[in-house]
């Protein structure tokens, strides 16, 4: 993008030589006189003007050119013979008399000599240039020194600027560790996860799918950015939130949690940071933004058996593969207000935490959410579930609200006798299109708000019935532990 030799100045070409007089006769009219040319103001003359001198007309004077005091004055002979033509010069006016005007106008000197004499004088001064560098490179050839500058060295107190990603990153980067979580049985397969410090007590906040395979039986293992690794155990996991809490068995003094924000507040727009292991490569920084808000969200845990969660997610562009599962999504302070848990599969359609990549589609439990649960698990080591008593269909999407089913699972009654929605009216059939302030468009959009909630929150439901519309207040009961 540079150009050569731009700004340099251009060296001053020498002057210019006399130019030498031109040898052809004065240009004739058709009458074979001179062609008169109107005559030029004369420089000025100094108190002495010499007489005028035919023969020194040849050459023309330079401006440094004086005569000598006092020379003495001889006639030339008028000219003869085939070059003839010059007029014989007046003579001499007396002392102090002055000068007669000449009988003939000066001639026109031709402009041709001029510009071969500053051609010429450019060629030369370009020769003269071309040289002399040539001669300075001949002499540093051979010399010991050189004239190339040494780039200075960085500052030594060079930081990066307080709220740049390089200093959220480098903050947040010691209290971030990668999980290895190992099945129990030989020849048992393991897999890798993220987490990051949840208290100084050494509790680790993590995604139950990623400890999942390890909870029975199996060995855990957390790896801090500084390559120290530490074992570690389940305090307490929730398959539906997919949050899980574990404990380093021998944690290190001085360990710093991650601050949490608040997920309630984030905007579409803001700044976010996602930390991990995707792939296994630990401490993974990635930037984005957060792309959508209370996205409703059912992944699997990638084991076939129809365990899924639900969430209210956070959607963020960060890039997020497997392996970035438990790790903190920050903001631009580096506060955690989510964590990782799933991504959009473009080969499947689906979600959850196996898929190939990311295609920038990536979901977050909001964090506000993830330590209530973190709280409960740490205090009980099970987790609690807010519901309303009754059974939705999980299958039917778009824009038909959360229909209750017929019957519950194994047969039983799709509305609980003396649950919430017992108590609110709700009957099999009816069709719950609001939950508070939100639209319901499926089961799992159902599910994942009311998830978003605590057990004893009261909540206005809206519903279908017959085509018309109703709503009832509805206080959310409870459900300890995973089912199924």
């Amino acid at each position: 993008m540079s150009t050569e030799n731009e700004g340099n100045a251009v060296p001053a070409a020498p002057s210019v030589p006399p130019v030498p007089p031109s040898s052809s006769a004065p240009a004739e009219d058709a009458h074979g006189t001179a062609a008169p040319e109107p005559p030029r103001t004369p420089p000025h003359t100094p108190p002495h003007t010499p007489p005028y001198d035919p023969a020194g007309a040849a050459a023309p004077a330079r401006a440094h050119d004086v005569p000598p005091p006092h020379a003495p004055h001889t006639p030339p002979a008028p000219p003869t013979g085939a070059g003839a033509g010059w007029p014989a010069p007046p003579p001499p006016p007396a002392w102090g008399a002055p000068l007669p005007p000449s009988s003939e106008p000066p001639r026109k000197r031709s402009g041709g000599g001029l510009v071969a004499a500053l051609l010429v004088a450019a060629l030369v001064a370009g020769g003269i240039g071309g040289g002399v560098g040539y001669w300075a490179a001949e002499q540093n050839d051979g010399s010991s020194s050189s004239t190339t500058v040494a780039a200075g060295e960085a500052p030594a107190d060079f930081a990066r600027e307080p709220g740049s990603v390089a200093a959220v990153a480098g903050k947040a980067l010691p209290s971030v560790v990668t999980i290895e979580a190992k099945a129990g049985g030989s020849g048992a397969e393991g897999g890798t996860g993220t987490g990051f410090v949840y208290d100084k007590e050494g509790h680790i906040l993590t995604n139950n799918h990623v400890v999942a395979s390890a909870a029975e039986g199996g060995t855990l293992s957390a790896t801090f950015s500084d390559g120290k690794t530490y074992d570690a155990e389940v305090v307490g996991r929730a398959q539906g939130y997919d949050v899980a809490v574990l404990k380093l068995k021998k944690a290190p003094s001085g360990l710093v949690p991650l601050p949490l924000g608040n997920s309630e507040r984030v905007a579409v727009g803001d700044s976010t940071i996602a930390i991990g292991a995707p792939f296994g490569l630990s401490n993974t920084v990635t930037t984005g933004i957060i792309s959508a808000k209370n996205r409703p969200v059912a992944s699997g845990d990638g084991s076939g058996a129809g365990r899924n969660s639900y969430m209210s997610a956070l959607q963020t562009d960060a890039s997020i593969n497997p392996g970035n599962s438990g790790g903190p999504l920050l903001d631009a302070r580096g506060a955690v207000i989510g964590i990782n848990s799933a991504i959009q599969s473009a080969g499947s359609g689906g979600l959850g935490q196996s898929q190939a990549g990311s295609i920038g589609l990536g979901f977050a439990i909001p964090i506000n959410q993830a330590k209530g649960v973190a709280d409960q698990l740490i205090r009980t080591g099970e987790p609690v579930y807010p519901v309303i008593g009754a059974t939705v269909n999980m299958a039917e999407g778009g824009t038909e609200g959360a229909r209750i089913a017929p019957e519950g699972e194994g047969g039983t009654p799709a509305v609980v006798p003396g649950g919430p929605a017992a108590k609110a009216g709700l009957k099999p059939g009816d069709v719950i299109v609001k939950f508070g302030d939100r639209t319901i468009d499926s089961g799992p959009t159902l599910i994942s708000e009311i998830w978003t909630h605590k057990p004893g929150d009261r909540v206005t439901l809206t519903y279908e019935r017959g085509g018309k519309s109703a709503t009832a207040e509805v206080t959310l009961g409870e459900r300890k532990g995973d089912s199924g």
